[in-house]
């Protein structure tokens, strides 16, 4: 049985099976509307201190002044994804944050890169109930151009993830990882860091 003494949000938080039918899912949409509408105005901005102001308000968090994303930028809902400082995030990115999403300081973020925090049952009867997990993206990380990062995934301090990559395991601090799905494929020499 489902505990419904939790807000809907904290059961996204926490992982539990949302379904369409839940009485709270008007929430969600709530948030997700708000984001749609201010998501047209931040990818139209000219400049990136718009961006990051449009961005914080999806957020509903100020973003660092050292921290620069580039338009256009999607996400579905916004509220749960906390970005540290001098972070870079290139053109294109989605982030499906339903189940938090936390970028680390120093993180570098290319192109088209995909993190997403949603999957589905695979039972055909539940498949559209929504379960979440966490990502989180560890201090000075480097995602590259279009990889994408799926439900519960840690990226480790210091590691780089290959240029379209595909990463459904955690990644341990100090490696390079490639492939679809993503293996270590070397490890990052202490000295040099």
């Amino acid at each position: 049985m489902e505990n419904r003494t939790e807000d809907i949000f904290e059961r996204l938080r926490t992982g539990q099976a949302i379904r369409l039918n839940d009485p709270e899912y008007y929430k969600i949409n709530e948030v997700v509307n708000r984001t749609i509408k201010l998501s047209k105005r931040l990818n139209s901005t000219v400049d990136v201190n718009s961006v990051r102001h449009i961005l914080g308000q999806i957020m509903g968090a100020n973003i660092d002044d050292s921290t620069t994303i580039f338009a256009p930028f999607y996400t579905n809902f916004g509220r749960f994804t906390k970005i540290g400082s001098n972070v870079f995030i290139n053109h294109a990115c989605s982030f499906l944050d339903m189940g938090g999403i936390t970028i680390e300081d120093e993180v570098l973020i290319g192109p088209r890169v995909n993190l997403v925090t949603e999957n589905h049952p695979l039972e055909p009867t539940d498949r559209r109930a929504l379960i979440t997990k966490r990502i989180l993206i560890k201090r000075n990380a480097w995602i590259g151009a279009g990889a994408t990062i799926l439900p519960g995934v840690t990226v480790g301090e210091n590691s780089v993830v290959a240029a379209g990559a595909v990463v459904a395991k955690d990644v341990p601090d100090n490696v390079i990882v490639g492939g679809v799905p993503a293996k270590i494929l070397k490890k990052i020499a202490h000295d040099k860091l």
